[in-house]
């Protein structure tokens, strides 16, 4: 069990909260971890490749000379693959990438790559993420605040903040989520992990009967 320190907008501890990471997931496996993001990398490839086969390219199926009597080397229609402007021989066709893991390991990894960040000490706890209208310069505050103005960031809230959406979208740098939407390959590509307190609690909800089941 770790006490996490709670912080405000202004980067001040105001509390702290019990919270042990193994209530995500017992370990952290990082080949499944590594499978499920190779697994969004290859869904993201478009794999609209395309190009010519020798019988789509224009042209005349004509032999371009006779194939004997000339000394030289026979040779096909002005379409074959050997010759400029021709076809290609093994042509490129459109291609699916996408496979998927089962859903049971998907929710396994999205729990480890969660407790790698705990462990990692790369989570950071705010007491509250409220804006009174989306402001980008008072969310750029309270990342310097937290200390995270330079580094790739996460913002997990407990439920859909349009303000908080609209205040970091933005941001090169910042991704802003529900803790309903976290998966495996945006908690990695994000260095740090800013939570609500409310966000934690519902994470908790969320996973811990999963981890133990």
């Amino acid at each position: 069990m770790a006490a996490l320190p709670i912080l405000d907008k202004t980067g001040q501890q105001v509390g702290t909260y019990d919270f042990d990471p193994a209530e995500l997931a017992g370990e952290v496996n990082k080949q499944l971890l590594h499978d499920a993001v190779v697994m969004y990398e290859a869904n993201r490839r478009v794999g609209t490749v395309r190009t010519k086969s020798r019988g789509e390219v224009a042209g005349s199926t004509k032999k371009i000379f006779k194939q004997k009597g000339t000394g030289r080397a026979r040779m096909g229609t002005k379409r074959t693959g050997i010759r400029r402007g021709g076809g290609n021989i093994h042509a490129k066709r459109p291609i699916d990438w996408s496979y998927r893991l089962t859903k049971k390991a998907l929710a396994l990894a999205t729990r480890m790559a969660l407790r790698s960040k705990f462990d990692d000490n790369q989570v950071i706890v705010l007491d509250d993420m409220q804006f009174a209208q989306p402001k980008t310069k008072e969310m750029v505050s309270l990342l310097k605040a937290v200390g995270v103005g330079e580094t790739s960031c996460l913002v997990a809230t407990a439920k859909i903040e349009p303000t908080v959406y609209k205040s970091g979208r933005n941001i090169p740098t910042l991704k802003v989520l529900p803790v309903s939407d976290l998966y495996t390959y945006v908690l990695l590509q994000q260095r740090q992990l800013i939570l609500t307190k409310g966000a934690l609690d519902a994470l908790r909800e969320k996973h811990s009967k999963k981890a133990e089941a």
